[in-house]
């Protein structure tokens, strides 16, 4: 029975965060293979240090999707109609190329799929995720815990079917259908029912500093920089993320092991300046 960890790059700064990934999930003594989805936008140069880990590269195109739907869907676009409020996303963020993680569901030689965003780094082994059901994904928590009955699509279980993906294109590309916020908002939609996983297998980086009480280095198995991404320089919360932005370069850089006793506690809620 194949599995797979699995993720998306669609530039070569999502090349570097898959990069550091695939590494952090390689220290977990994994049984899972990792593939990498890419584009056609993606350097061959930039795609180098993840087939010299053994990642499986497998290029994707964009969905066959109507140009009325790509047009709503463009930055520009989106953003202007659904803007994002809570922190900044970098300029080379394009939400059309996050459709192309459907795309594995076409990946039917594997009996289950762990998707992790690529901004991401797995802190403990977390082989247990194949055992859960489709759609499984952690709630969208980092400000507040009503949001718990709203999912983050930044790691999720699938089963590839092609009948499913199928059904994912009917249903995605409607006569004026919107998704606020891209393949997020439309699995949460095609999936009614998802199944929850524990907050710690999606630990969004806010909440180091807006909900530090939920903030465990002993419980996190997957660590989610949503919003400024962990390789940008001097982006407007680097002060306040210092620890975790330094713990990703570590990584990148190639370190043998992670000590996440030595590193510190979230800073008290009083201590946080926006």
């Amino acid at each position: 029975m194949r599995h797979a960890f699995v993720t998306l790059v669609t530039n070569a700064d999502y090349a570097m965060g898959a990069t550091a990934l695939a590494r952090s999930i390689l220290m977990t003594k994994t049984v899972g293979e990792i593939v990498i989805l890419h584009t056609g936008a993606v350097a061959q140069g930039a795609l180098g240090p993840l087939q010299d880990l053994g990642c499986r590269l497998i290029l994707v195109e964009h969905l066959p999707l109507s140009d009325e739907f790509n047009e709503r869907h463009a930055r520009k676009n989106l953003h202007g109609a659904a803007p994002f409020t809570k922190g900044r996303k970098p300029d080379f963020h394009t939400p059309l190329d996050n459709f192309c993680k459907l795309r594995l569901w076409q990946l039917t030689e594997y009996e289950k799929i762990v998707f992790i965003d690529a901004d991401a780094l797995v802190l403990r082994n977390v082989d247990k995720l194949f055992d859960y059901p489709e759609f499984s994904a952690a709630p969208n928590v980092y400000e507040r815990l009503a949001d718990f009955h709203r999912l983050n699509s930044g790691v999720f279980v699938a089963k590839p079917s092609t009948a499913t993906f199928a059904a994912m294109l009917a249903a995605l590309d409607r006569p004026d259908a919107f998704w606020r916020r891209t393949d997020q908002t439309f699995l949460e939609t095609f999936f009614p029912d998802w199944h929850g996983l524990p907050v710690t297998m999606n630990m969004l980086q806010y909440v180091w500093f807006s909900m530090p009480g939920l903030f465990n280095w002993n419980s996190i198995c997957i660590l989610h920089y949503q919003y400024e991404k962990p390789w940008e320089k001097d982006h407007p919360k680097v002060q306040m993320l210092k620890p975790l932005i330094d713990l990703w370069n570590d990584i990148y850089q190639g370190c043998e092991t992670i000590d996440l006793t030595r590193l510190p506690a979230p800073p008290e809620p009083s201590a946080v300046v926006a």
